[in-house]
């Protein structure tokens, strides 16, 4: 097989990847966006490792043994992010990346000139507290 399969494959795996990630709102489908790119970048380290163990005559397969690190970077990736994103979505309500961007500012979406008495979940949160 020749190396531009994998490699053209890759390159569309990783701009649908790049998609994903630039135009979705969803955090979910956000993380599902960066792994569809690490899963492309995998496909090329594991088909220039065969080219280049064929051309080298060598049995070292470092792209094999760095693709077998990135999928378990990547497995504690998405563990991580998507206990984070429950998190977030058990405590806003939301999983939109714009409004969880709004309240990562320190101010409500409304703005921070606004002097109505705030709302929502954090309000009734804060009032059951005091």
């Amino acid at each position: 097989m020749h190396l531009a399969y994998p490699a053209v494959l890759s390159a569309l795996l990783f701009c649908t990847g790049l998609y994903g990630v630039l135009a979705r709102r969803n955090a979910i489908l956000v993380l599902m966006s960066v792994e569809l790119m690490l899963n492309a970048v995998n496909l090329n380290l594991v088909a220039f490792d065969v080219w280049l163990s064929k051309a080298a005559e060598e049995t070292l397969h470092s792209g094999q043994a760095l693709t077998l690190f990135t999928i378990a970077i990547a497995a504690a990736e998405i563990g991580i992010g998507l206990a984070i994103v429950l998190a977030v979505y058990r405590n806003r309500g939301t999983s939109d990346i714009d409004k969880l961007r709004d309240t990562a500012e320190g101010h409500e979406p409304d703005g921070p000139d606004t002097d109505a008495p705030a709302t929502g979940p954090a309000a009734e949160k804060a009032e059951a507290t005091a």
